[in-house]
């Protein structure tokens, strides 16, 4: 029996989802969270073979939720479920070490996906697999010169400069708050600025 943490802040979605799986007898949903922190907490309380979780969750993500479990479990085998097949999430997972990306749309390939995990092997849906090669070709050319800023970075700092505030970078790039809190820390850690202020200045400055 395979034991899961089903994680999803939709909670149609968690209970359909633990049906579905539920249905063969062959796999036992152990816990189910609706949040990022909750996906950290069910880990660590029931210790599953596997975590399903979803990716976009309010103010954090599930891509939170697998560095933080990953940094104390490095063999936690988790599948990440999500409605997006955003090029920045992928290749955020991949570098991490999830064991699968799959879309929602994929229902089909859930309960195989997750067994295939469970016997070792790393799954990804036919449209995320579609976009590898090109990703990963062109992910050593992402940075830009001469400040070595990722055109999401670039573009971040451009909507500070504009004005905008967390909440609506995150609605303009659909981002969670929490990853752009990120960025911007990045972003003043990387350029040895201060504050958004001064973003905004050396926005203006040097790449305007």
């Amino acid at each position: 029996m395979i034991r899961l943490v089903v994680v999803d802040d939709d909670y149609l979605v968690t209970t359909s989802l633990k049906t579905i799986i539920e249905v063969g007898q062959e796999i036992e949903v152990v816990g189910i969270g609706h949040s990022s922190s909750e996906a950290v907490q069910l880990y660590q309380e029931f210790s599953p073979d596997i975590l399903l979780t979803d990716i976009r969750m309010g103010e954090s993500t599930g891509l939170d939720a697998a560095k933080a479990i990953l940094s104390e479990t490095p063999e936690a085998k988790i599948l990440l479920l999500t409605t997006f097949s955003d090029d920045e999430y992928i290749v955020e997972a991949l570098k991490i070490g999830v064991k699968g990306y799959l879309l929602k749309q994929d229902m089909e390939a859930i309960v195989p996906s997750i067994k295939a995990v469970n016997n070792g092997q790393s799954v990804f849906g036919h449209t995320i697999i579609g976009k590898l090669p090109n990703l990963l070709q062109t992910e050593k050319s992402e940075k830009v010169c001469p400040f070595e800023l990722t055109e999401r970075e670039l573009t971040t700092v451009a909507l500070i400069a504009e004005g905008m505030n967390n909440k609506e970078i995150a609605q303009e790039l659909f981002l969670s708050e929490g990853t752009v809190r990120n960025y911007i820390s990045s972003l003043l850690e990387k350029l040895e600025l201060r504050d958004r202020t001064q973003l905004a200045i050396f926005y203006y400055k040097h790449l305007k």
